[in-house]
């Protein structure tokens, strides 16, 4: 059955649901999410961002947990740090962020074009260009001593002002990760500990061919595609931050073989792309989507705030930077996932020392009913709990919905 012209708004939602994994759960037991369920779903998503902020968890934990349900925490850690059978590299996707090793050669035209100086942070590009021999001399040490973290450096060099603090010998490591001359070998702590490629990531991909940049592209953009649904151009390049003219004229390309089908939908302005893969093998829609899931502030569902404003009528701010008397939901804020839509948000932290698990904010969405809304919530509360190892959830703030939620746990 042809996709149709026009999609409705809820449609929309519920095949961006879908194409992201939700529902996807082998079972409710911890002990059944294996590791070829997270590879699985990983490789549906394309990439997971990482992101320090530890206040409740890591950022990139939480995906999975959010889709395949409570699972060993360190499963993602040994795909992503475990040997040169490793299943995940890190490098800058959708900022910061684990990849399949399979997709290596996808980043190679972005790592020429980063040691040539373009797609990275003008101050690094200005820092290769003035420090070529130290870079070099980071670059013999870490071959000689590897892996390393910026602090071990013999002349790591002294941490500036501006750019976060970095030292000199981080901003060199950092130029020869984004050049793809270094990669992650481990993580110690959150800190980033660099060796070389060779020494890191399995050898067969590493010896597979380096695509054209423009093949490349296109088969990232189907990534995108696959893992959206249905989005806008603008959502697909920004799924792996594509170059604007480079994204537009790959997607041209994709529509031209018949691999993206353009399609229109209630309420958006821009025009619309639909992943085939996003249908049912009979070519219809979702028709229903049983999700509830607590999400992180950087799941791929939600990290393009146009997008989420789009889908889910959710104007959705990170308010980590924005003075305590001036935040409206919260320092952490997790959007819950109810169906196929948005129903509430939840400022959340964990408590290690005392074993709870705070609910410091809480805020129902508009037209979602407080009781059940408090109801299926304070279930992924226990649940998010449960699996932090923490006994308690207590809700220790405001917000409208914080009365029901108290009484639902």
């Amino acid at each position: 059955m042809p996709s149709p012209a026009t999609l409705s708004l809820r449609d929309a939602r519920r095949i961006a649901i879908a194409a992201q994994g939700f529902g996807a759960a082998p079972s409710n037991h911890a002990d059944a999410v294996e590791a070829r369920h997270a590879r699985r779903m990983i490789d549906r998503l394309g990439l997971v961002q990482i992101d320090s902020v530890n206040v409740l968890v890591r950022s990139h934990y939480l995906p999975l947990f959010s889709r395949l349900g409570a699972y060993d925490a360190g499963l993602l850690d040994r795909l992503a740090y475990c040997g040169k059978r490793r299943a995940l590299f890190e490098y800058w996707g959708h900022e910061a962020s684990l990849i399949p090793v399979a997709q290596q050669p996808l980043f190679r035209w972005r790592m020429a074009r980063a040691e040539r100086g373009e797609g990275t942070y003008s101050g690094l590009v200005r820092f290769a260009q003035e420090k070529r021999a130290y870079i070099a001399q980071v670059l013999a040490e870490v071959t000689a001593r590897g892996p390393l973290g910026a602090s071990e450096l013999t002349e790591a060099g002294r941490g500036a002002g501006g750019w976060w603090g970095w030292s000199d010998g981080k901003r060199a490591l950092e130029f020869l990760f984004w050049s793809g001359y270094v990669t992650t070998a481990a993580r110690r702590g959150f800190e980033r500990l660099y060796d070389l490629p060779e020494r890191v990531l399995p050898a067969a991909v590493l010896a597979a061919p380096t695509p054209e940049p423009e093949e490349a592209q296109r088969a990232l953009l189907r990534i995108a595609a696959r893992a959206h649904g249905v989005a806008t151009e603008r959502d697909l390049r920004d799924y792996h931050r594509l170059p604007t003219a480079d994204a537009k004229a790959r997607v041209a390309e994709l529509v031209e073989a018949g691999e993206l089908r353009p399609v229109t939908v209630e309420g958006w302005e821009q025009p619309a792309y639909l992943s085939p893969a996003s249908l049912t093998s009979t070519g219809r829609r979702p028709r229903k989507i049983a999700a509830n899931a607590l999400l992180s502030p950087f799941d791929s569902l939600i990290w393009e705030r146009q997008r989420t404003e789009r889908l889910f009528g959710l104007r959705f701010r990170l308010e980590i930077y924005t003075p305590a008397a001036k935040r409206e939901h919260g320092y952490y804020v997790l959007p819950f996932l109810m169906g196929d839509r948005i129903a509430a948000r939840v400022d959340l932290k964990a408590d290690r020392k005392n074993g709870a698990l705070l609910a410091q904010a809480v805020h129902a969405e508009p037209d979602a009913a407080s009781g059940p809304t408090a109801e299926a919530l304070a279930v992924e509360l226990w649940r998010l709990a449960g699996w932090l190892g923490l006994e308690r959830v207590t809700v220790v703030g405001a917000g409208d919905l914080a009365p029901a939620l108290a009484a639902a746990l």
